[in-house]
């Protein structure tokens, strides 16, 4: 059927439009993204100094190129792509753009995140065949990469069926379709599925990569080596689309995270389209991204808010099916993480998580300050490691009926630069771990931090495991009268500060810095219940997967409940 001129522009920014208004339900994450191109567009039209210029035309060729392609999978097989709104929105978005100054394509980078069943594979192996014979680059290298064959495949095969099945299409851009492999005759393009697994991801000249389900990928290497794969073409694309997962410490979570502070930009320009803004704020012109979630208050359980998360609610997400699955995660726990993750995008870390992180996070106050405690109560908790874990200190503080928490996290530089998580030295370059050299953590730092600490706060205790810091704790009694307390590490110790700081969280009662290392680690703690006793205990599920801060603040939280102490300074025993 013909489309109307300028149909696809105009069905995106009536879509904009209609998120912003409310009259489709959305989450801030998708709000600010729709702002963001609105305010481009005015932008753009109003002052003759900026930099990019919207093209209606090549907005709709992309889109008009993409639904000519079939259906491969499903109930709809046979039957040419039918693109919805929100899937105009982001193509006519990255695709309308581009600079003025060379006219080459604005947005370079991309990232999509969306819930399972939302047609992901759809969409980006139409991108990807548009990225190989529509683009007219000569030459186009086109990937569809992933840390595993199987997982590079899923894509690159719905586009190898779509050009199979197509002969107009094959004649039209001379495409001939191999077993593994797509290649376009008249520019000398091709297109291939790489993964981690082959032999090298060296000497790649990328013209379009797509990188499938980024969650899944362990480490950054991949999507580093496609990153810099890009530097001797005009105009590049990297298309990231995932769902949430479990790993906050990769490099999706890293990513997910600059386009949060992309998108903050525009919330704080615009008054925060009725949120409060939190976290860091970041410009860049040249990445486009959007988040589909529900938001922070928003109680997974009600339906209202799976359309948040879900663009293709009722289209290809059934509303049965997700129904069915919300019910079963609240009463399976073990399923409960599971659906968050999946169908409503909210990232989580352990796969049977102890924190509900949503509402930990909007805990997070960047904008409180240490210093503005000096002379209140303090209760530091203590967690010592020398080599492969960290060094926690946890200082809480009550004010007003709250309890305020700034965590110092402590590691080695050689386990920083060594130990298998993408962010850490990211993390130690914003200062929310202090590192130190060599491979063993500096207790002289952590003394000295504690030593003024004493000075600059009214420091009640400092509780500790005895397993892991005995000279360490007597030294720091002996000679500075420091207030350490030896608290081992049970479930009868942990338990009621456990039960405690989860009421904290659920009512808001907790206020913490943003450390975002602390989030991490909370996101990876498992609690676990003795059958006999009620008695609660924290672990973790794999040794990567940190838990330090956190322990350092039940210790914290443990003494900070009663207000105890003995007159003179010394170890007490619990």
């Amino acid at each position: 059927m013909e489309r109307p001129v300028n149909y696809y522009v105009s069905a995106a920014i009536q879509y904009a439009e209609q998120v912003l208004s409310g009259e489709i339900i959305a989450c801030k994450w998708t709000k600010a993204a729709c702002r963001r191109q609105l305010d481009d567009l005015k932008f753009s039209g109003a002052d003759k100094d900026y930099p990019y210029e919207f093209d209606i035309d090549e907005a709709e060729y992309v889109c008009k190129f993409i639904e000519l392609l079939p259906h491969v999978k499903g109930k709809w097989v046979g039957e040419k792509i039918k693109l919805e709104p929100w899937q105009m929105f982001i193509i006519t978005t990255v695709f309308g753009w581009y600079s003025k100054q060379d006219n080459s394509r604005r947005f370079r980078t991309v990232y999509i995140e969306v819930p399972r069943k939302n047609a992901k594979s759809t969409l980006t192996s139409g991108v990807s065949l548009y990225m190989l014979t529509g683009d007219n680059e000569p030459g186009a290298e086109i990937y569809s990469a992933a840390t595993t064959r199987d997982q590079a495949r899923i894509v690159f095969e719905t586009a190898r069926l779509m050009a199979k099945s197509d002969a107009g299409f094959r004649k039209r851009f001379g495409v001939a379709v191999l077993e593994h492999s797509i290649y376009e005759t008249i520019n000398s393009g091709k297109y291939i599925p790489l993964s981690a697994e082959g032999s090298t991801l060296d000497g790649l000249n990328i013209h379009f990569a797509s990188i499938d389900e980024l969650h899944a990928h362990k480490t950054r290497a991949v999507f580093d080596v496609l990153e810099t794969a890009t530097g001797s073409r005009e105009q590049p694309l990297i298309w990231g689309i995932t769902t949430a997962g479990f790993d906050r410490s990769g490099i999706c979570y890293e990513q997910r995270n600059y386009v949060a502070s992309l998108l903050n930009a525009t919330l704080l320009k615009n008054g925060g389209l009725g949120y409060k803004v939190k976290g860091q704020v970041a410009e860049d012109n040249t990445y486009f991204g959007i988040i589909y979630t529900i938001d922070d208050e928003d109680d997974w359980t009600k339906p209202e808010c799976w359309v948040k998360a879900n663009p293709n609610y009722g289209i290809s997400v059934s509303e049965v099916d997700i129904e069915k699955l919300a019910r079963k995660a609240q009463k399976v726990s073990s399923a409960k993480n599971n659906f968050l993750t999946k169908r409503l995008n909210v990232w989580v870390n352990a796969s049977e998580a102890w924190m509900d992180m949503v509402k930990w996070e909007s805990c997070a106050n960047p904008d409180i300050k240490l210093s503005d405690f000096a002379g209140e109560k303090c209760w530091i908790g203590m967690d010592l490691a020398e080599k492969k874990d960290f060094a926690a200190l946890v200082l809480a503080f009550w004010r007003e009926g709250k309890l305020h928490v700034f965590p110092r996290l402590y590691l080695n530089d050689d386990r920083i630069e060594s130990g298998g998580n993408d962010q850490y030295e990211g993390w130690r370059e914003s200062g929310h771990i202090i590192g130190n050299e060599g491979d063993i953590t500096d207790f002289d730092q952590i003394k000295d931090d504690l030593i003024a600490y004493s000075k600059q706060f009214d420091l009640q205790e400092v509780p500790f495991d005895p397993a892991f810091s005995p000279y360490f704790a007597t030294k720091l009694v002996n000679d500075h009268s420091i207030p350490m307390v030896e608290m081992r590490q049970t479930s009868l110790t942990f338990t009621a500060a456990i039960i405690e700081l989860e009421n904290l969280v659920l009512e808001k009662t907790l206020v913490f810095d943003g450390n975002p290392v602390l989030t991490w680690m909370m996101s990876n703690a498992v609690i676990s219940t003795s059958k006999f006793s009620n008695l609660k205990s924290i672990s973790k599920e794999r040794d990567t997967n940190k838990i330090d801060g956190v322990i350092a603040l039940l210790l914290a939280l443990a003494r900070a409940m009663t207000s105890e102490r003995e007159e003179k300074p010394g170890i007490m025993i619990l």
